[in-house]
């Protein structure tokens, strides 16, 4: 009896502890998930103020200025679901990344301070998406990882807890602005 009591009490403990456990996981990976959103909110706002800046330069790229709105404001609706949310963010990066090459043609636009700083924020933003990004992967491995494995699987299983997907940005799609502080 005295030792169907302790199993009983070993297996309630370790039930307690894995479930603390997956509370912590899910907790990273939501610290993690509001930081990839900070980050995203920055790009989002620095976008409108560089297409300002480049239509001055280049008012005949109405159409790319459009396509860039609409992107911006697809990826805004996309939400708060990484798995969503990714794509949104790859398919905005695409004409954001030729935003910035038409803006390469422009050598007044090229000297401009303005523009300098706006595509030095861009590319300090982009920066800091990728590290967020990698931190929420990583807890997102290990939150999953818990998830799926024996026996944290029983006990997420009964309390509703579920995998989470990774937030991927196609990595050769991203735009990546680089910073010339010099003359060509």
């Amino acid at each position: 009896m005295l030792i169907g009591l302790l199993i009983v009490a070993l297996l309630l403990i370790g039930a307690v502890l894995t479930f603390n456990g997956l509370v912590g996981r899910r907790q990273m990976v939501r610290n993690g998930w509001a930081d990839i959103d900070v980050q995203l909110k920055r790009r989002a706002d620095l976008i409108p103020r560089l297409v300002e800046t480049v239509k001055g330069y280049a008012a005949h790229e109405a159409q790319l200025f459009a396509e860039v709105a609409a992107k911006r404001a697809q990826a805004q609706a996309a939400g708060d679901d990484p798995g969503e949310r990714g794509p949104a963010e790859s398919a905005l990066s695409k004409p954001v990344a030729r935003l910035i090459a038409v803006a390469e043609a422009y050598p007044e636009l090229k000297a401009s301070q303005n523009f300098l700083e706006l595509q030095k924020e861009l590319s300090d933003t982009e920066d800091k998406i990728e590290m967020a990004r990698r931190f929420f992967n990583g807890a997102t491995r290990e939150l999953n990882t818990a998830i799926e494995t024996f026996p944290g699987n029983l006990i997420a299983k009964a309390f509703g807890f579920r995998a989470t997907p990774f937030f991927e940005i196609e990595t050769t799609e991203r735009a990546a602005p680089s910073v010339s502080m010099g003359r060509d």
